[in-house]
């Protein structure tokens, strides 16, 4: 994690750090499948490879009005907190999937950062309504 701000309270920003467990997780359990079925297999692996090129170059930054994705060091997506209605970390004992639900449109993200730094920046700067 990177971060401004020198409080855990504080509302400065804070950058996610990655987390490979989920792309890892898959690129090794295509392993096995392969012994049963090699299509599935691939398909599994493939998309555990997707994950980690997005894990590598995917960064999400809170900061005090909006949630900020870059790729690389451009900017790709601004959510800005005054439209979100919800969010939820699903399975948070195994946390895989993040959702949040803005005016116009719903989003699921993988979760390829540290999740509980991400549920204590969701709680900080966007209270559940």
């Amino acid at each position: 994690m990177t971060s401004a701000a020198s409080s855990p309270t504080s509302t400065q920003t804070v950058e996610l750090s990655p987390s490979y467990t989920l792309p890892l997780v898959l690129i090794v359990a295509a392993v096995p499948i392969l012994l049963i079925q090699i299509w599935v297999s691939l398909a599994i692996a493939l998309f555990g490879l997707f994950l980690l090129f997005q894990t590598v170059t995917i960064r999400l930054q809170f900061t005090e009005t909006a949630l900020d994705i870059y790729r690389s060091e451009t900017m790709i997506r601004r959510f800005p907190y005054q439209e979100w209605q919800n969010w939820r970390i699903f399975w948070p004992s195994l946390p895989i999937l993040f959702y949040f639900k803005e005016v116009k449109s719903i989003h699921f993200l993988p979760i390829l950062f540290d999740p509980k730094m991400l549920k204590t920046c969701l709680e900080q700067r966007c209270p559940r309504l």
